[in-house]
């Protein structure tokens, strides 16, 4: 009976251990999860340089924070031609006298926009580590692709940064 139990323990945990890959498969197969990666073909578009001069779109930018952050986007709107690339900065700072770890999760408004909106360099990529009290900026390149729908002139670019919970630093865990 211990044996059979032990096997099923040994089978649970390399279930548990292989949902990881499987889940990150499913995930780039029905494409969920596309907000927070850099956009493959994102030098395809700059590389083109097709930039719509007949057009300008209004990007809004927008920053909510939980927890102890800081965070705002140094302008609150800009207009640019399709094709055209972009860059703004976004400041986070941590207000806590402890180290913290952050991800932030973009979001867009129209929701149909999200395809058009092409990342190059987003600090979303990756989940942020920060000191007690620092203040860092983070660029956020982009190009709007120039096959946006013509009746979308206003595009809000909206991200929520939040702590990630239960991170340990490897300073805390050398301890």
């Amino acid at each position: 009976m211990v044996g059979k139990l032990a096997v099923v323990a040994v089978l649970m945990f390399g279930f548990g251990f292989a949902m990881v890959p499987i889940y990150q498969k499913i995930c780039d197969v029905t494409g969920v999860n596309f907000l927070t990666r850099a956009d493959e073909q994102e030098a395809q578009v700059v590389k083109l340089g097709t930039v719509d001069q007949n057009r300008l779109i209004t990007i809004e930018f927008d920053a909510n924070s939980r927890g102890a952050w800081s965070f705002k986007p140094e302008i609150r709107s800009l207009s640019a031609h399709p094709g055209e690339l972009v860059t703004v900065t976004y400041e986070i700072a941590n207000n806590l006298p402890r180290a913290l770890s952050g991800q932030a999760i973009p979001s867009y408004a129209p929701l149909q926009a999200a395809k058009y909106f092409r990342k190059i360099e987003c600090f979303c990529f990756a989940q942020q580590d920060f000191a007690a009290q620092e203040r860092r900026r983070f660029p956020v390149v982009f190009v709007i692709d120039p096959e946006l729908p013509r009746d979308v002139n206003t595009i809000t670019l909206s991200y929520t940064f939040f702590e990630i919970g239960g991170k340990k630093t490897v300073k805390e865990l050398r301890g």
